[in-house]
């Protein structure tokens, strides 16, 4: 019985530590909503919310880059919808492959 009991307290204990990993996520994904509200303007802002629901991975790569930017000092005043279009472009720009086909 105790073998039975200890494999129940381990999956417990994985739960409980995969739940508090979530939270710690989420936190930490509020904190850089809050600043990225702080230093956007409202239609940036509403831009950022947009790509939120469409691309999840792009909008959280653009809080990592909005907190970076902060972090860094490179913010005077708020980011208005050009320059958060402008940081939109330089996150995804791929630049356009050419095929050259030869003829024998």
């Amino acid at each position: 019985m105790q073998y039975h009991d200890d494999i129940e307290s381990s999956q417990q204990q994985k739960a409980r530590k995969a739940v508090m990993e979530r939270i710690k996520r989420q936190q930490i994904e509020l904190q850089k909503r809050e600043i990225a509200k702080k230093v956007l303007d409202a239609r940036a802002y509403e831009r950022l919310a947009n790509i939120g629901t469409s691309n999840t991975e792009l909008y959280l790569q653009l809080l990592d880059l909005i907190v970076s930017v902060v972090q860094q000092n490179r913010v005077a005043g708020k980011i208005t919808e050009e320059q958060f279009v402008e940081l939109l472009r330089k996150l995804t720009y791929r630049p356009e492959t050419k095929l050259e086909f030869k003829h024998k």
